[in-house]
Order: structure tokens, then C-alpha cells, then sequence
């Protein structure tokens, strides 16, 4: 049902991360939320946590974050805008990079600094256990195994419910597989760039979530077949590439993000498009 005349995020259909924790395909991104260079707070604390609270007005009940953004100021404000959490709502955040300035991002995946992260993540969003906790860069100076296994012994402890990847290749996304349950791949993936079409197809095997970051591939919007079924909808080019992303794979779980309240009702509105065949596979040819 429309929230005040605004489509609700329900419209996306549900996906159950591990088989059997439904989260409504169209979820949210905290990233933007910070400052400029994602470092430092927002210019508007206040507008960013009433864009948090109307996420969840608008049905989203999957956002996700990282330790990176800001870094710590993204969830320290999903937690003063939104805590206590409602039951149905799934916070997944990230650790294994480093910040040392306005779009400056080290990998850092030793399993002392993982460990840490996590503590400081349960800390910040006060939860005793997060629920998809996503290992966010593979660090090419410590052993992708060793990474790996410092989450699932973390998971084992009971402060991770679900292990998550992000920026893998399907060769890494296996050997984590064998090492942990992983529910779910947070990869680069939107209408101009599908370099990780191999990565969203085995997770479509495995049923594993992909979350594409960067979803709309905003510097390529200007396309002209894009304009063209942009205008055939009535709709904005945002929305299209959303909207395009739903109907490309049932496991694809789309989180843009904004720090504008109009913004983020735009794009939750994407979950009501419905693109035709005709009209996806002229996008998917681009």
C-alpha cells in the first residue's frame, strides 16, 4: 500500500538472506549520509538522520554502512536516528578498510584489525550481534583465507548472525564459501559497467544476495535509449537503472543512497516500475 501517496520498498519483492530472513529488495546506503570524500560528518546531521527515518516510513528494511564511512559517523547516526531498531530491520556494515582522508581507502585485513573493527561497529550501533557483517576488501598483504576465518570465528561467537563479501571474484567468493556460509556479495554493477556478471551469476546459482554498489552508474545516464524508456515511463533515469537492476536478477538487492529525503522517495519509487522485456533488453544491450 502507497505510505501518503510514496511507493513503499515492499513493491521490490523480499529476498531471504540464508534462506530465511526476508528483506525487501530495494534497500538503502548509508555511505552518502557523511561528509564530502565520505570523511568527516554531513553538513546537515539532521537532515541526514530524517532521511534515515524515512527510510523506514517508506518500508526499507535493509540498510547497510561500513566502519569506513566517515569513518564511524554513518553508523553512529543510524544508531541515534534509528535505535531502538525495529524487529524487521537488517543493519549490515563492513570492516577491513582504513581511512586517512577525503577519498582515501586502505584495505586492512589481519585478523587482530577485524576484530577490533567488529567491537567497535557492535559498540557504535549498540547491537550484541550484527546481522550481516560484510568483509569489505580483500587486503592483497594478508592471506584471503586468514581474513576470512577471523569472521567466521567471530561469527562462531555469536557477534555475527550472517558473513557477507564484498569486492570479490567468484574464485574468492568459493574459497570463503568453504571456510564460512557466505549470504551474501556486495560488488561494483550497474547498467554500464558489468564487470562482475560472473560473480552475480554464480551468486544466482548459489541463491547468495549481490548487492551492487554505485548502482545507477550515474556518469552514464545521458544514454540515449535510457532517455528514450525514461520518457516512456515517466520516470527519471535513477529509477530506470533501479528499476532495471530488479528485473535483471531475483537475488539482486539494490541500495542506493542519498542525503536528500526527496531523493531517497525517488528512488524507493523505482520499486514500482515495471520494465517491459522489450524495453529491459534494449537496456541490457547498452
Amino acid at each position: 500500500m502507497p505510505e501518503n501517496g510514496h511507493v513503499l520498498a515492499s513493491k521490490a519483492g523480499t529476498f531471504y538472506l540464508g534462506g530465511d530472513v526476508g528483506v525487501n529488495r530495494l534497500g538503502f546506503g548509508a555511505m552518502r549520509i557523511t561528509g564530502e570524500g565520505i570523511w568527516g560528518p554531513p553538513d546537515n546531521p539532521s537532515q541526514a538522520k530524517a532521511v534515515l527515518r524515512r527510510t523506514l516510513e517508506l518500508g526499507v528494511n535493509f540498510i547497510d554502512t561500513a566502519d569506513a564511512y566517515g569513518p564511524e559517523v554513518s553508523e553512529d547516526l543510524i544508531a541515534e536516528a534509528l535505535y531502538p531498531y525495529p524487529a524487521d530491520l537488517i543493519i549490515a556494515t563492513k570492516g577491513g578498510l582504513t581511512r586517512s582522508g577525503p577519498g582515501q581507502w586502505h584495505p586492512k585485513g589481519d585478523p587482530e584489525y577485524l576484530q577490533t573493527a567488529l567491537e567497535g561497529s557492535l559498540k557504535r550501533l549498540k547491537q550484541d550481534c550484527i546481522d550481516l557483517y560484510q568483509y569489505h576488501r580483500p587486503d592483497p598483504e594478508v592471506p584471503f583465507e586468514e581474513s576470512v576465518g577471523a569472521i567466521a570465528r567471530m561469527r562462531e561467537q555469536g557477534k555475527i548472525r550472517f558473513v557477507g563479501l564484498s569486492n570479490v571474484t567468484t574464485e574468492q567468493l568459493k574459497t570463503a564459501q568453504g571456510i564460512v556460509p557466505i549470504v551474501s556479495v556486495q560488488n561494483r554493477y550497474n547498467l554500464f559497467d558489468r564487470a562482475s556478471e560472473d560473480v552475480l551469476e554464480m551468486c544466482e546459482r548459489e541463491h547468495i544476495a549481490f548487492i551492487p554498489w554505485f548502482p545507477v552508474g550515474a556518469g552514464s545516464l545521458e544514454n540515449d535509449t535510457l532517455q528514450q524508456i525514461t520518457a516512456k515511463y515517466d520516470a527519471t533515469p535513477y529509477q530506470i537503472a533501479l528499476a532495471w537492476l530488479l528485473k535483471r536478477s531475483p537475488v539482486m538487492l539494490p541500495i542506493p543512497g542519498t542525503s536528500s529525503v526527496d531523493h531517497l522517495e525517488e528512488n524507493v519509487a523505482a520499486a514500482a516500475i515495471e520494465l517491459s522485456d522489450e524495453d529491459f533488453n534494449a537496456l541490457d544491450k547498452q
